[in-house]
């Protein structure tokens, strides 16, 4: 059988697909990781790739004159849910599902940084990616760092999470295309590097929080995180696989 060939659209290098790529590519998946910052341009269209992952970034889904390799983006994220191939949007990746799919997108009431708790709506109940999670891994939570979200799903669409914060966690349209809020594949790592320059520093302390505990907290979780979310990784291959 064929490595599952997985197309991973990168905004920013600070901002890569860390834990849920090595549970992929452990499990026998070939990444092509594409971007403004890794060399190599977007493709057209999906031929040739069995599933679609698009990662956050500090741009907006429409920021297209910040992000001029926004408008492919959408078209791949639109040729995806067109074809059912499955896909799998991070933060701002689970944002442009919400645009392309006829949802909004605005800025957060209130934003979440550093790692915070969710849980699962009724209606995550034997859904691929999220069901019955919480009965196996306990509460949840995951590394956040967003100020805008998904103010209204698109229509049809199916709310899988939410937390006190942001209503709309966890989505998904049609059979196998999800769009989650929550940074699954970050870990202390990339926690440390988001958390550590000046400007964060200052969006940390209006939060009530430092870059020193917001690492910590990242560190002390680390097995849990890397245990759950490596195993939602891992069942969003195996719809890639059919």
């Amino acid at each position: 059988m064929s490595a599952t060939r997985v197309l991973v659209v990168e905004h920013e290098a600070d901002t890569g697909i860390q834990r849920v790529g090595r549970a992929l590519s452990e499990a026998g998946a070939q990444l092509d990781i594409v971007g403004p910052e890794t060399g190599t341009e977007l493709p057209e269209n999906l031929a040739g790739y069995d599933a679609l992952v698009v990662l956050g970034g500090s741009p907006g889904p429409e920021d297209d004159d910040r992000a001029p390799w926004m408008p492919r983006t959408r078209s791949l994220v639109r040729e995806a849910l067109d074809g059912e191939v499955p896909y799998l949007g991070i933060c701002l990746g689970a944002q442009v599902l919400g645009v392309v799919a006829g949802g909004a997108v605005g800025d957060a009431e209130h934003p979440e940084v550093g790692l915070c708790g969710f849980e699962l709506t009724p209606a995550a109940e034997g859904d691929p990616l999220l069901g019955g999670l919480e009965t196996t891994a306990g509460p949840l939570r995951a590394m956040q760092w967003h100020f805008l979200e998904v103010t209204r799903l698109p229509p049809g669409s199916v709310s899988l999470a939410r937390s006190g914060a942001c209503a709309n966690q966890a989505f998904r349209v049609g059979r196998n295309a999800w769009g989650v809020q929550f940074h699954l594949e970050a870990d202390a790592e990339i926690a440390a590097g988001w958390a550590g320059p000046e400007h964060s520093r200052r969006e940390l302390a209006r939060a009530g929080l430092t870059a020193e505990n917001v690492v910590a907290r990242m560190r002390e979780d680390e097995e849990w995180l890397d245990r759950t979310w490596s195993d939602v990784a891992r069942r969003w291959l195996a719809v890639a696989r059919g």
